[in-house]
């Protein structure tokens, strides 16, 4: 019943479908080329027994934005309890006035009337399509004539599975999207037979079968099991729901937001969905459950919670970090908490070694750079550091761990000054003193003490006045969405006067509370209506990938962005440099380059309305001083009124990214110099030729093929078959194989020149 409460209470508000959905839904056995599913008209298509429905719907808090799926639409089942089971596109959604259409090319596609454009297609338009059926079982499938199934979405799933359905290898579900960020949950069927729950790829939190067979599906039968079968049918691993074999009408297996997989069935008596099993039976188990809000534990009711015992943190947004510990004069104690293990997420990657409890404490007292340590006491003796203020974990009174939490010590109170005693001083004899002389030099001092100071007086307001209002934006920015709008004076007073410069138009600041900053000056010409808007757009943005736009100054012709700063710098200059080259490993790069593809994803498909970057380069990727990668300068194309198409700015980003991944790769910043020689060298069995001579030899040859594709793929010439962003992370991350892709470069350069020509000719 815990589950159950749970569920209801996540989902009850799930949908806002409209009961005119229930009315013009029409069962149909098949559907014919031409028809139209439209936002307005809030029909759907029906199977034939009428308990599966496709078509738009929206959730509460997102009114005026629509998504395509597949729900349950039995009459037993109440309108609200009516839950999606399959999404076009995944976390695609669309405006108002938008369809999803079988076209007469036999291509499924969702057209958003707001951007103009199709933003998902089915890339079935060649395969000789001659009609669409949404089957008994929820299934939608394009036949051709013969009836041969040509696409089906048993083959894309998006967060569910139906009983029947199958996750193959290399396949993933992925938790539905939560506050517009894309769910870093997913469940994934590796090559070796093994089902896998991730977070954000890299942490397996749970995981079911052996690594010992190839060729495995995951499917949930009709009688409530979830098994690994291979093509033969013969079962490998099988787990089984509370009411296995019971009668049971309706069943689904779901990947939750909160990271669990479940099992539901449908209870016709309580009119309810029920979970009859989860994967991982501890909350608290699933990787970063609280997120940055803290740790799991649970209440008397056994219900998990999150909670801060960071008490000396500076809380934001629910947010509870550690203390960074940048600068701790006092110098620092470690907090101990017993019965708490403790994990960074942002990264996720902790030292580990094996050692004693007071040496595992005293190593992160003596490193700057720990912000915490759980030492395990269960017989295995390992150290667990942690060099992030992110951190998370959970806490039980019968766990064996102890954590310790670095923050400062309070300072001391300063030592009382006392007045020294006057020597005693030898008797002098008196001598004249001149009265007019004195009285002058005083009037003359006097006069020059109150000029003196009053021009300090109104020096030292002004810079008062300045510096209390820095410091209540500063103190105020915490949990505020707002950005910090400054005058140009307060731009010289943070970067003192533009001292310190760090790149081109580009320099290193502080705010009253020491937070470092980076300052973009960009042109004084740029329309203040035009930058104003623009900069409230890029500033309400936030993703870890993305370099935080913190403020900016718009003031007569001073036009400035102030950004939250990197500690080590552009990319670039790691690129260039061969000593800094050094530190840029075949791991780094290879995370740097899914960190990038994140974040170009999140600004295609994540924010309210669609964002490009348009200027991505080695040059706008900066390391923090966790060496992790963010992208700065997106969305500046709006300031200097750049305008094209959303397919063709996402395609501008796409091949720089290529051109990005392939500098990673083979060390070389001029892309276009290399680009053949790379591709041959690749066609010829020998990528590790492409890859920088200055990496060790530690590069992983399927991570290099891998990198390779998507690259080559991400610079095809043909803009028709270049990857989405969503596709091209996919592939990074491991859970969608990239094909041997073409030679790209034949015609770029030629067809970038023919249209320079025929451009340059048209306006003589």
């Amino acid at each position: 019943m815990l589950e159950q409460d749970r569920f209801l209470h996540g989902f009850a508000l799930l949908l806002c479908i409209c009961l005119g959905s229930l009315l013009s839904g029409i069962a149909v056995s098949e559907i014919p080329l031409g028809s139209k599913l439209s936002v307005g008209e809030s029909n759907s298509w029906v199977s034939s027994n009428g308990d599966f429905a496709i078509g738009f719907y929206n959730f509460p808090d997102q009114p005026k934005q629509f998504s395509v799926g597949i729900r349950f639409n039995s009459k037993s089942v109440p309108v609200d309890k009516q839950t999606v089971v399959w999404v076009a596109g995944g976390d695609v959604t669309v405006g108002n006035n938008s369809y999803f259409q079988l076209q007469e090319n036999g291509q499924l596609v969702l057209f958003d009337a707001l951007q103009g454009e199709e933003v998902w297609t089915s890339k079935t338009s060649q395969l000789s399509v001659a009609l669409a059926v949404l089957r008994d079982d929820g299934n939608l499938v394009l036949l051709n004539e013969n009836r041969d199934v040509i696409w089906q979405s048993f083959d894309s799933p998006t967060d569910t599975l139906l009983p029947g359905q199958r996750l193959s290898t290399f396949r993933t579900l992925r938790a539905a999207s939560q506050n517009y960020v894309s769910s870093l949950y997913s469940l994934y069927m590796n090559v070796s037979g093994q089902l896998q729950l991730r977070w954000e790829s890299s942490i397996i939190y749970w995981s079911a079968g052996r690594p010992s067979h190839s060729n495995l599906s995951a499917v949930l039968s009709s009688d409530g099991s979830l098994q690994l079968v291979a093509p033969n049918l013969e079962r490998f691993w099988s787990v089984f729901g509370e009411d296995h074999n019971d009668t049971v009408r309706f069943r689904f297996l779901r990947l939750d937001v909160d990271g669990n997989l479940r099992l539901y069935s449908w209870m016709e008596v309580s009119q309810t969905w029920r979970s009859v099993w989860q994967a991982v039976e501890n909350q608290c188990n699933v990787f970063a459950t609280c997120d940055q809000q803290g740790i799991c534990a649970f209440n008397a009711s056994g219900s998990h919670v999150c909670t801060c015992p960071f008490h000396h943190a500076v809380q934001s947004n629910s947010k509870c970090l550690v203390s960074s510990q940048h600068d701790c004069k006092p110098g620092s104690i470690m907090v101990e908490h017993a019965n708490m293990f403790l994990y960074g997420i942002y990264p996720v990657h902790d030292f580990i070694s094996l050692t004693s409890l007071d040496k595992c404490k005293s190593m992160c007292l003596s490193d700057p750079s720990c912000t915490a340590v759980t030492f395990t006491n269960d017989g295995s003796a390992k150290c667990r550091m942690m060099k992030t203020q992110y951190v998370s974990g959970y806490s039980d009174p019968s766990l064996s761990a102890t954590s310790f939490v670095k923050r400062c010590s309070d300072p001391l109170a300063a030592d009382p000054i006392f007045p020294l005693k006057s020597p005693p001083q030898a008797y002098k004899e008196p001598y004249n003193i001149c009265i007019p002389c004195l009285v002058g030099a005083a009037s003359g001092t006097i006069f020059v003490f109150i000029v003196i100071q009053l021009g300090m007086g109104f020096y030292l307001y002004k810079r008062k006045n300045i510096y209390r209002r820095l410091a209540s934006l500063a103190h105020s920015r915490p949990g505020s969405k707002c950005l910090i709008i400054l005058s140009f004076t307060e731009i010289k007073e943070l970067t003192g006067n533009f001292s310190d410069q760090i790149g081109p138009k580009m320099f290193k600041g502080a705010l009253p509370d020491k937070q470092p900053v980076a300052v973009k000056e960009l042109e004084g010409t740029i329309e203040a209506r035009k930058f104003r808007a623009a900069v409230s757009k890029v500033g309400n943005i936030y993703h870890k990938g993305l370099a935080k736009l913190e403020g900016y100054c718009c003031e007569f012709d001073h036009r400035y962005l102030v950004y939250e700063y990197a500690e080590n710098g552009s990319l670039d200059k790691y690129i260039e440099n061969p000593t800094l080259a050094e530190r840029l490993t075949w791991r780094k790069r290879m995370d740097i380059s899914l960190s990038v593809g994140r974040a170009i994803f999140y600004l295609h498909t994540e924010c309210r309305e669609f964002l490009c970057h348009g200027n991505l380069k080695c040059e706008n990727v900066v390391l923090d001083e966790n060496f992790e990668a963010k992208v700065k300068e997106f969305g500046l194309g709006m300031l200097y009124g750049e305008a094209s198409s959303r397919r063709a700015s996402a395609q501008k980003d796409v091949e720089d990214f290529g051109k990005m991944v392939l500098t990673l790769v083979s060390g070389f910043k001029e892309v276009k110099d290399v680009l053949d020689w790379a591709y041959k060298e690749w066609m010829e069995g020998n990528p590790e030729n492409v890859v920088d001579k200055r990496l060790k030899n530690e590069v992983d040859a399927e991570e290099l093929e891998c990198a390779l594709r998507i690259a080559f793929w991400c610079l095809q010439a043909d803009e028709r078959v270049k990857p989405s962003m969503g596709e091209v992370v996919k592939v990074l991350e491991g859970t969608l194989p990239a094909d041997p892709p073409p030679p790209p470069f034949s015609c770029l350069i030629s067809a970038r020149e023919v249209e320079d020509t025929s451009e340059s000719g048209s306006e003589v």
